[in-house]
């Protein structure tokens, strides 16, 4: 019995070994982010747009999302909002249609979670929204305050629609999302600026401030803007405001992991049902592959802002994407291991309800248990998720007055946050990574928006600039 255990161990250690590997979306995507890591727009977008030729539409939604991000870096933020549009409008659409997609689901279970059409993570479609905001800035403006406005109200849907019956009392409801799912700031805060700009609603404004430094009370840019809104004097006259906005790092992405708590737990119940049953069992050692988060490490901490050569300020976090990612793909996590043990669970009870069926004879019976462990290898974990997002989203204000001015823009090394802990830094050993500069016009009384993408001490793509024309589509 012992003997013709380890045969099979053997066998199946073979079979994994042969038909596992099947790559996943974060890994068949790396030459999308090594590329725009980069600043190589073009070979990024090419990488897409051969994506999007393949016959796997489920894959579409995310891919368009990184071509979002690629045309707005390039200068071009109406086309960039066009596709958030699309997206957005796509994913709500899988929210509402869950019996339509009921056909997905079956077949997921009997693959794994790449069958179904990709909906979006929660705080992707949350920062669809806050993308929209910022793209629509760049380019009119009109329809910013609506979505910066839907950026509060999608988060809070998504919120309300995680809560459940608790298990031990089910005369309450428990919500695992509410805790783990912060308040995005940015939302608040462009409607902040906005408002302040037009003269109008200050007691608007100041909520809209008192919630920004609520939700993100390291962010010291907000207590200088609920001060300025309380006496209810956005500029001085003869200045207009300019908001720099930077998409700064490398933002979370998925890889995926052997969960090798599942594995060790189904190589040890086979190994007990062969120990325990007259029928040899095949001791299964396919992996069992769940998504993880995945951070970058962090090399550029903020951006530095100048005026016509006079250094002004330095950008500050409003919003970490990372952090983001993170704390709500740990709330849903539990979620994505029952699937994956529901799964194969499904998958054994299969081969071996054929095999009882088909009364085979042990060889036959060994021939279909292998091919059910080629069948769990195949698996691979659902990494599709939004790609490009920087890692942090910051913001600096500079009044100054009307006029054209020369803005210029530098990174700043991670060493630089010691520099705010008492430790004395010199310009040169803090700034990391060339200078970019940009002549912009300020009118008097009016918010200039400028933003800018970072994801490692170069910029990648343009600086843009609210009130110039946009680059013309070739």
């Amino acid at each position: 019995m012992r003997l013709m255990f380890f045969l099979l161990t053997a066998i199946s250690l073979a079979a994994v070994s042969l038909f596992s590997g099947c790559s996943s979306f974060g890994e068949r995507s790396l030459a999308v982010r090594s590329h725009f890591a980069r600043g190589d727009l073009a070979k990024a977008d090419a990488e897409i747009g051969k994506a999007l030729k393949k016959k796997k539409r489920s894959d579409d939604d995310v891919l368009k999302l990184n071509r979002a991000v690629i045309e707005l870096c390039s200068g071009k933020p109406k086309e960039a909002e066009q596709i958030l549009r699309e997206v957005r409008d796509h994913f709500d659409q899988h929210d509402l249609a869950g019996e339509r997609k009921t056909a997905e689901k079956t077949l997921s279970m009997l693959t794994d979670d790449n069958a179904v059409s990709y909906s979006g993570e929660d705080y992707e479609k949350v920062l669809i929204r806050v993308f929209l905001a910022l793209a629509n800035l760049m380019h009119d403006g009109t329809d910013a305050p609506a979505y910066a406005l839907q950026i509060g109200r999608k988060q809070n849907e998504i919120v309300h629609a995680g809560s459940m019956q608790d298990p031990k009392d089910k005369s309450k409801t428990v919500n695992p999302k509410a805790e783990a799912y912060r308040h995005v700031a940015v939302g608040q805060y462009l409607i902040g600026t906005m408002q302040e700009a037009a003269y109008r609603n200050f007691d608007d404004v100041i909520k809209c401030y008192e919630n920004v430094c609520r939700w993100e009370p390291n962010f010291s840019q907000g207590q200088r803007d609920l001060e300025r809104a309380r006496h209810g004097v956005p500029v001085q006259p003869g200045n207009g405001a300019v908001y720099v906005f930077g998409l700064v790092g490398s933002g979370p992405y998925k890889m995926q992991q052997n969960c090798d708590v599942l594995q060790a737990a189904q190589f040890y119940a086979t190994w007990i049902l062969s120990m325990n049953s007259s029928r040899a069992a095949i001791p299964d050692f396919a992996p069992v592959m769940i998504p993880c988060i995945v951070r970058p490490r962090e090399t550029v901490s903020a951006l530095a802002v100048s005026i016509d050569g006079q250094w002004n300020g330095r950008t500050e976090t409003i919003t970490d994407i990372g952090r983001m990612a993170e704390e709500q793909f740990e709330a849903v996590k539990p979620q994505i291991i029952a699937r994956a043990v529901v799964r194969r669970a499904l998958k054994k009870g299969i081969v071996y309800g054929a095999k009882d069926a088909a009364d085979a004879n042990p060889w036959v019976g060994l021939a279909m248990e292998v091919g059910g462990m080629v069948w769990e290898s195949m698996e691979t974990a659902d990494t599709r998720c939004w790609n490009l997002l920087p890692a942090e989203i910051q913001v600096v204000r500079l009044e100054v007055p009307a006029g054209e001015h020369r803005l210029t823009v530098q990174p700043l090394s991670r060493s630089y946050s010691l520099a705010q802990r008492g430790y004395v830094l010199s310009d040169s050993s803090a700034k990391y990574g060339s200078e970019q500069t940009k002549q912009i016009r300020v009118e008097p009384g009016r918010n200039t928006y400028v933003l800018v993408n970072f994801p490692n001490n170069e910029m990648v793509g343009k600086i843009i600039v609210s009130n110039e024309p946009e680059i013309p589509q070739k």
